[in-house]
């Protein structure tokens, strides 16, 4: 047997990143990648046995950047847990849409699910960011609960205003009074200054 090709597993990810990008989640076959990674078929089995474990490292890619997009969101952390909750949702809603098959990817069931693939130490702190700021501006609240229930409602806006429901549906040209209705649901009206 041959030994596997030093950097080999990287360029797998990245042409499996690559794909999703420009193709959707449906184009991640093993066959493809390997193909356009100019390698066998077979090749890709070396570093990860299973078609899922590709998936997880490719989609491991995205949750890297979509915390990226959270730290610089919440910054230095001095600013109001509203506003950088504001400025997170903005960021999420911006990689959700700008990255559709990558966002499709990341939240598969089947992915995040299996616990050894290792996804979960990637994705739990970044909802453990979203508790912590809830928890700040609603300290009366079951923050996880809020948390959950407004990351389901981002989820949704991302959904549906990427199959175009939701400009459709609200006449809207721009998700930000969408995000803003969201966060006073689930925070409640923002104070005036």
């Amino acid at each position: 047997m041959d030994e596997p090709e030093p950097g080999l597993r990287a360029r797998l990810v990245d042409v499996g990143v690559d794909l999703v990008t420009r193709e959707g989640a449906q184009a991640l076959t093993l066959r493809e990648i390997a193909r356009r990674a100019g390698v066998s078929h077979g090749a890709p089995r070396r570093y990860f046995p299973t078609h899922l474990e590709l998936l997880s490292a490719i989609a491991r890619r995205g949750f890297d950047a979509l915390a990226t997009r959270a730290a610089e969101a919440i910054g230095d952390g001095t600013a109001n847990p509203r506003a950088q909750l504001a400025e997170l949702g903005r960021r999420y809603l911006e990689f959700a849409l700008g990255n559709r098959g990558m966002y499709e990817l990341m939240f598969r069931h089947d992915l995040l699910e299996s616990g050894h693939l290792g996804l979960r130490d990637t994705s739990l702190p970044l909802f453990r960011g979203l508790v912590d700021l809830v928890g700040r501006v609603r300290p009366d609240a079951d923050a996880r609960l809020v948390a959950g229930a407004l990351w389901a409602n981002l989820h949704g806006i991302a959904q549906l205003w990427g199959w175009g429901s939701l400009p459709l549906a609200t006449g809207a040209d721009d998700f930000v009074p969408l995000l803003r209705s969201a966060l006073d649901a689930h925070l409640g009206p923002e104070a005036a200054v």
